[in-house]
């Protein structure tokens, strides 16, 4: 494990309050509390937002719902990366260590500049050890140089908590508490999670914007293993499937006043409403979403190993501007 510097830590944590900029920056923040009125949303996050699964029904039901709203949905989710700049001994075999949000935040900021951005942190952050003050130190200030830096950028930001982590499909893989190293998760790692996510739940009283989807992820699954006690969201414990991304969707949209009609199903098939086309619009923004996602992670840059090269962005704005066409042909068609 990487040494941690408490003193690096709690220097930072006693950082006088952060301000917001003033003036132009100020009204981009008003105009942007609604995410209808966003010119862009950037979503940032690990592995499980750079699959795109959760932001695509996000954006599905945004334009559904708001067939004129301007915004662009991207999709900046970096596999493997934390917020809190901390990484396991070997991760990933020691080909590399968890990539870190603040190497490439003020890039991401600066050319994409979005009115809102929505982040969601957490699962990488205590690198699948039990609980440590330190490493809990280090993501809470992770996540305000975050706020600091979106807030200064002009932007508005939201933050989910983590999603769930599940040991029932590691059984047998995962180790158990008092250990000098965690090649292997830590059994009782979603108790980590529930932890972070308590923290960033009680930011609500300092005027944070947080959604909250590590507690109804969490119910679901209890409830539905009344009756399927094998049941689960996530295949490796980590990595939510198709149920697992729609419960962090719904949530968003939730928060964001979408109706009961639309979001309150065990799967996104009301997202598309009565909408005939729904779907062709869903099928739509996936491919928009996957082009935009690469050629803005690769125009921004990072240091993850492995993910494909995009395209350079005035190579792709043509089509992405076709597609955006084609979506709202078919809205308003």
């Amino acid at each position: 494990m990487i040494p941690i510097s408490r003193r690096t830590a709690l220097l930072t944590l006693g950082a006088t309050a952060l301000t917001v900029a003033t003036g132009c920056a100020t009204a981009r923040i008003r105009s942007a509390s609604n995410p209808a009125a966003a010119r862009r949303i950037l979503f940032l996050g690990d592995s499980i937002t750079y699959a795109g699964t959760w932001v695509q029904w996000v954006e599905t039901a945004c334009r559904l719902r708001h067939p004129a709203a301007p915004a662009d949905f991207i999709n900046l989710g970096l596999p493997s990366e934390t917020v809190s700049g901390l990484s396991e001994a070997g991760h990933a075999g020691g080909a590399f260590p968890r990539p870190d949000l603040h190497e490439r935040l003020e890039r991401a900021l600066s050319r994409i500049q979005p009115d809102l951005v929505v982040a969601c942190y957490g699962m990488n952050d205590g690198i699948y050890f039990p609980y440590s003050d330190e490493r809990a130190a280090r993501h809470h200030d992770g996540l305000r140089r975050l706020r600091h830096a979106t807030l200064a950028a002009g932007a508005r930001i939201v933050h989910l908590t983590p999603p769930v982590f599940d040991p029932l499909p590691l059984k047998g893989r995962t180790l158990p508490a008092g250990l000098d190293a965690y090649p292997a998760p830590y059994v009782g790692y979603d108790n980590v999670l529930h932890r972070y996510s308590e923290w960033l739940l009680e930011r609500r009283r300092d005027g944070w914007e947080v959604v909250d989807v590590h507690g109804p992820m969490a119910r679901f699954i209890a409830d539905r293993r009344q009756t399927a006690p094998e049941f689960t969201v996530s295949g490796d414990g980590v990595h939510p499937d198709p149920v697992g991304h729609w419960l962090i969707a719904r949530e968003l949209l939730r928060h964001w006043g979408f109706p009961a009609a639309m979001v309150d199903f065990p799967s996104p098939d009301n997202i598309h409403g009565d909408h005939p086309r729904g779907r062709q619009v869903h099928e739509k923004v996936v491919q928009r979403h996957t082009l935009l996602r690469d050629s803005w992670l690769t125009a921004v840059g990072h240091l993850r190993p492995g993910l494909p090269k995009g395209r350079p962005i005035s190579e792709i704005t043509p089509e992405a501007d076709r597609l955006l066409a084609e979506i709202q042909a078919l809205i308003s068609g």
